[in-house]
């Protein structure tokens, strides 16, 4: 990897960490992204793939053994509360961090929001909570915790979803969003993949969401 790591731990829930990758040349393109653990690392792929300078900024998720403390993070369904103190540190302290500390302007045509599994579920509640700062949401294998609402919002971001054949749960999650997406006017691309939870598709369709939405 040519570009650099820069890690901050942050006092909100008793100290989370931010992981920010920092391509070679100057960043074209930020996406903010839950599970920071994996997804900060994938600024390797980018490099490899030729693919334009992109900031990738990684919010850890809860340390906790307990899966549910993730899911109440992600999901409002799950613990309101929860989620809307995850939405604050997420939306405005991290990306008042991102603009102090790396001057980079964030232009929401040039922003996008990413997760996988339950963060992908938190990303595209972002993108339709914030179209205003993320204007693109790339979701890999959504949960079912949050699901499209009856009514969509009047303004809708791009989204890039995807989900392998052996994942039968997350590939329907991830088709119902695409087409009440697409039911309502937004631009969707749904990419169906073989694999499996977790499976290395992830990295791949990746590399292809961030062209989609920032390639020439």
């Amino acid at each position: 990897m040519a570009g650099d790591l820069v890690t901050e731990t942050f006092d909100y829930d008793g100290g989370r960490q931010v992981t920010v990758y920092l391509p070679p040349g100057r960043p074209q393109a930020v996406v903010f992204g839950g599970d920071g653990q994996l997804i900060s690392r994938w600024g390797g792929y980018l490099e490899a793939a030729d693919a334009p300078p992109t900031m990738i900024v990684g919010v850890y998720r809860s340390d906790s053994e307990d899966e549910m403390v993730r899911l109440r993070e992600y999901s409002a369904a799950f613990d309101a509360e929860r989620f809307a103190a995850h939405e604050r540190f997420f939306v405005h302290d991290v990306r008042h961090w991102v603009r102090s500390r790396f001057g980079v302007m964030l232009l929401a045509d040039r922003t996008a929001v990413c997760g996988v599994s339950a963060s992908a579920e938190f990303s595209l509640a972002m993108g339709l909570r914030h179209p205003d700062l993320y204007s693109t949401v790339f979701a890999a294998s959504p949960g079912g915790g949050y699901r499209p609402p009856p009514v969509m919002p009047s303004v809708l971001p791009r989204t890039y979803l995807t989900a392998g054949t052996l994942e039968p749960f997350f590939l329907d999650n991830a088709t119902r969003w695409a087409e009440a997406l697409r039911t309502a006017g937004a631009d969707v691309v749904m990419s169906e993949q073989v694999g499996d939870h977790g499976d290395p598709f992830w990295q791949a369709e990746f590399l292809k969401m961030v062209d989609w939405a920032f390639g020439s």
